[in-house]
């Protein structure tokens, strides 16, 4: 079976590549697809967790797989390393790999561009390379991408019940973020059972979702995501007024002063204070 490598990171859901990736599944051979997300640093915060940088790359294969799954097409992916070149070869020395789809911003937005780095991967593996633009600020995605923010109340019914009603509207993507310290290991253990719980819920209702562990400070953590991903709108869920530090340390008025995108502010209940 040929094997191809698609080679992206934040137009991993351009429509260009998408089209690209579907192109090649109808060409025939039943080609396997194998998507490279290479890490990505965070320009927010003093502390970098590398939990939380491998998870937001890991959220985007999740989401690229998931368009390959609804459209019939065998995929795989994996988090690569920091930088392309490296991640693609590393690709390449594991898998039988025929073609490489390299997908970049704009030559004036994209770092790789200016690294030359299509024609840099065929002159190195000697395998031929089509390097598809995705100019996410014309062209946006094919799909609204909700960002949600919640911790204790990530799997409350009050939240399922909006992310429900934001899928009916139109083709839609979740990418959730549960801040949370990844040294804490009890504490994370419960907030990824949490975010899993989440996550099987909407897979039940046929919404496409990926979540993340993200940085302790929930401000951090969404300036960070709006980094890594090309957000539509974002979501805070939060316990109500009286017994939330969010609400508390006015974060939904923070992050609404620091990005044009829209914020809606959800409060749910539980019984445990975030």
């Amino acid at each position: 079976m040929p094997g191809i490598l698609v080679l992206a990171n934040q137009t991993i859901g351009g429509q260009k590549l998408l089209d690209a990736i579907r192109e090649r599944a109808q060409q025939g051979d039943d080609p396997s697809i194998h998507v490279v997300v290479p890490l990505t640093r965070p320009r927010h915060g003093n502390v970098i967790y590398d939990e939380a940088v491998r998870d937001s790359a890991q959220v985007r294969i999740d989401l690229a797989l998931a368009f390959m799954r609804e459209e019939g097409i065998h995929g795989t992916g994996e988090v690569g390393d920091q930088d392309p070149m490296n991640a693609a070869k590393d690709a390449i020395a594991e898998h039988r790999l025929s073609e490489i789809i390299v997908s970049t911003l704009p030559s004036e937005s994209s770092n790789w561009v200016r690294r030359h780095l299509p024609d840099a991967l065929h002159d190195e593996t000697g395998l031929p390379v089509t390097h598809v633009v995705v100019d996410l600020e014309k062209e946006g995605l094919p799909f609204d991408v909700t960002l949600v923010v919640a911790n204790q109340t990530v799997a409350s019914r009050e939240l399922v019940r909006r992310l429900e009603e934001l899928n009916e509207e139109g083709p839609h993507r979740f990418i959730i973020v549960v801040p949370q310290d990844p040294g804490m290991g009890p504490v994370v253990r419960a907030a990824r059972e949490r975010l899993a719980a989440l996550l099987s819920s909407l897979e039940e209702d046929h919404i496409v979702a990926a979540g993340m562990i993200g940085d302790p400070d929930p401000y951090l953590a969404i300036m960070n995501a709006l980094q890594y991903f090309f957000v539509s709108e974002v979501v805070i869920s939060t316990l109500p007024a009286d017994r939330s530090k969010w609400m508390a340390d006015k974060l939904v008025e923070r992050v609404q002063s620091a990005t044009e995108t829209p914020v809606e502010h959800i409060e749910a209940e539980a019984e445990v204070k975030a």
